[in-house]
């Protein structure tokens, strides 16, 4: 993978199919071991919504290739984002981005994440290349 992020922040566990430009397919699984999840929240342990979202962004962080050897791209919008089921730890979470629009720096992509086939995130990001 080419994003710039490790762990603890790298939310792309195996990247499935990537094509340049267009699209990428990923998938996450978040280990219900992780210290986050014994406040998030006790009893019912739910991956934030925060982290299903920069999951999404990273995803579509492996469409586009920088233009610059050193470049890289970084979170600039998040829009319409909506949660309308929940992703629990251990889940396997299918991530997908469509490049939409490109605009000189910025990029905007749909994205999508998946529990065995029902959404659990969508929404728009925008990525802007540093």
């Amino acid at each position: 993978m080419q994003l710039p992020h490790r762990p603890p922040f790298l939310f792309v566990d195996k990247a499935i199919e990537i094509k340049p430009g267009i699209s990428a397919y990923c998938r996450k699984i978040f280990d219900a071991a992780d210290p986050m999840f014994q406040g998030h929240f006790p009893g019912n342990p739910l991956v934030p919504g925060v982290l299903l979202t920069e999951a999404l962004a990273q995803t579509a962080g492996l469409i586009l290739k920088p233009r610059r050897l050193d470049g890289y791209f970084l979170l600039a919008a998040i829009q319409r984002m909506k949660f309308p089921a929940s992703a629990h730890p251990g889940d396997s979470i299918d991530l997908f981005s469509t490049l939409t629009t490109n605009m000189e720096n910025l990029h905007r992509f749909r994205v999508w994440a998946k529990v065995a086939e029902k959404v659990v995130a969508e929404g728009e990001v925008v990525l802007s290349e540093f």
